[in-house]
């Protein structure tokens, strides 16, 4: 009896589901918890920090220092921001499938500060710059393709970096808790508060330090400082290893899902069964040899009518034996519901991406304004053009608490919803406020043109309007808040109705509407400015030429249009929770959202 305690006590100390860095069951005593998860909060602070540094002032760099035009920065721009994020899914794939989620964020971290470190370099090089415009002239010798090659090495490494980071972040600090432990269940709940505070500051610091830095300092301490952040924050990540806790790798979601397509391809031809209890199912799976073995721990989901021809994919092909079934030819039926889910939420997914669309244009054009208008407090000091992005995340750090304490109470009484209002009613408040951002920066533009013209303003290159840059504020306002609820209400949106196994993603789905975004946001400008740029550009060069506020127009068409079809999407949307609900089933507890 005495020889058998230590082991009972040894085994109550250790996580059934996770591994300490030498592949050893995980202590619960010595592992994971707040300590782990700071440290890996931190790398995400320091990501964020640098991401945003260089993303929010960039525009003014291409176009003062290398000399390109505005179409052509803004381009840049987002398509910088929207291959970091379209970059989440290859460093999800890759941390599901080979990495893990810290190996991943530990080489993904030294490839961001390779990029940013080349990035500071350049700015040091006089080669690696075109010379500066000549006085009283309105030429400038742009970048040559030289220096343009060293830029956009610099800037995808970067985003490389920031793709691998950003994906495994917040799983890996997710699983720094242990969820079947009530106490710890409820310290993950706050780990995603802290995870959202944390990006938030991380923005604060850039939009307001280190633009600062770099507008009157110079560009290479500013860049500078955010490569020895990364560097710093990776070096405290790694000094964590021994405490972190592992999860062993599961597989890409995206092989089950491709695996589903495949297979229903393959027996196109085949009738379905009139009965879906003859459908290949989870009980007939539990014993195969080929990827299945996990669907016992799936949960069990009800048969639906919806896409019917993937169920053609769990159809026994009396013809071929199943002793050793092929997922890419044979899938059981709680795959296939799997992947329909994804399915369902495609529409959701697809309207999103216009507002992201529009949080574009607040770290390009609306930088643009700002570099030709008043910027003064006082008679001394001059905000940068791209500080003025700080009333977007104040707006966002606002919106939180006051969606807590004041939205949330009204909807409990009014809506009957505990949680206040649903993700998708929170993304369809974050589409309206983006709408009316468009609207606001239409305005402002106008109001600024006008200013222009009664000053003789319009053909000056560099002139500053005699306007105050407050005028910007309400758009930035208006974006931060749609940002609150859009952001959060999609993050919810997808863990909650994604399946379980499908926390990457249900990741990767989210980051790819902020990828998209910017490079709809790409294709938008180069349209807009091949159609209009032989005559009278709205994209021109010098804004005070242009015809920006067409485009703000143009923006605001398309996102009512967008919201119209969100609004009818979403009215048959069921929600997850609700249709096991009809079937009689108990949904089972998912990791938390973010509320």
């Amino acid at each position: 009896m005495a020889s058998t305690l230590p082991e009972t006590k040894q085994e109550a100390e250790t996580l059934p589901d996770a591994f300490d860095y030498k592949g050893r069951a995980a202590l619960k005593s010595s592992s994971g918890g707040w300590t782990s998860a700071a440290m890996i909060l931190g790398v995400e602070m320091g990501e964020r920090l640098t991401t945003l540094g260089i993303a929010v002032n960039l525009v003014t760099y291409l176009t003062g220092t290398m000399h390109l035009g505005n179409a052509t920065s803004a381009n840049t721009v987002t398509n910088f921001m929207g291959t970091s994020f379209m970059l989440c899914l290859l460093g999800g794939f890759i941390a599901d499938t080979y990495l893990g989620r810290y190996l991943t964020i530990g080489i993904f971290a030294a490839v961001q500060a390779i990029g940013v470190t080349i990035l500071t370099i350049s700015t040091i090089i006089p080669s690696l710059r075109p010379p500066k415009c000549a006085p009283a002239s309105d030429s400038c010798i742009p970048a040559n393709g030289k220096q343009l090659m060293v830029l956009y090495i610099a800037l995808y490494l970067t985003a490389l970096g920031t793709g691998g980071v950003k994906s495994s972040v917040s799983g890996l600090g997710s699983d720094q808790f242990d969820d079947s432990d009530k106490k710890e269940k409820k310290q993950m709940t706050k780990f995603f508060n802290w995870f959202f505070f944390f990006i938030s500051i991380g923005s604060l610091v850039a939009v307001t330090f280190l633009v600062y830095i770099q507008d009157n300092v110079g560009r290479t301490w500013g860049y500078g400082i955010c490569a020895c952040a990364i560097v710093v924050w990776l070096l405290v990540f790694l000094s964590g290893t021994k405490r972190y806790r592992f999860k062993k790798l599961m597989g890409s979601p995206l092989t089950q899902i491709a695996s589903v397509l495949v297979a229903a391809w393959r027996k196109r031809h085949l009738e379905l069964p009139s009965d879906s209890s003859l459908l290949f199912n989870v009980g007939a799976a539990a014993d195969d040899d080929e990827g299945h073995t996990n669907n016992k721990k799936k949960q069990n989901l009800p048969h639906s009518k919806e896409f019917r021809f993937l169920d053609k994919a769990a159809i026994r092909d009396p013809e071929v034996p199943i002793t050793i079934p092929n997922k890419w030819y044979l899938s059981t039926l709680t795959d296939v519901e799997e992947v329909k889910l994804v399915i369902r939420m495609l529409p959701t997914w697809a309207t999103t991406i216009m507002f992201w669309t529009i949080y574009a244009q607040m770290t390009t054009f609306s930088v643009s304004q700002a570099t030709t208008m008043d910027r003064h407090i006082g008679k001394s000091f001059q905000i940068p053009a791209a500080s003025l992005t700080v009333f977007f995340v104040a707006s966002i750090l606002l919106t939180v608490p006051i969606y807590d304490r004041i939205v949330v109470p009204i909807c409990r009484k009014i809506l009957k919803n505990p949680n206040g209002l649903t993700p998708l009613q929170r993304i369809g408040v974050g589409l309206v406020l983006s709408i009316l951002a468009m609207v606001a920066a239409a305005l402002a533009e106008i109001k600024r043109l006008h200013v222009a013209r009664s000053h003789g303003l319009t053909h000056e290159r560099g002139a500053i309007v005699p306007l105050s840059v407050f005028w910007l504020i309400p758009q930035f306002l208006f974006v931060g808040s749609g940002e609150a609820f859009t952001y959060i209400g999609q993050l919810d949106f997808f863990l909650r109705e994604c399946p379980k196994g499908m926390k990457t993603m249900s990741t990767g789905l989210f980051l790819s509407t902020l990828s998209l975004g910017f490079f709809v946001s790409s294709i938008l400008v180069t349209v807009v400015h091949k159609l209009t740029g032989h005559n009278k550009p709205w994209l021109a060069n010098n804004l005070n030429e242009g015809k920006l506020y067409n485009f703000y127009w143009l923006l605001t068409i398309l996102s009512v249009f967008n919201l119209m079809v969100f609004l009818f999407s979403s009215r048959w949307y069921v929600y997850k929770e609700k249709r096991l609900a009809e079937e009689g089933i108990e949904l089972e507890e998912a990791e938390p959202s973010c509320h």
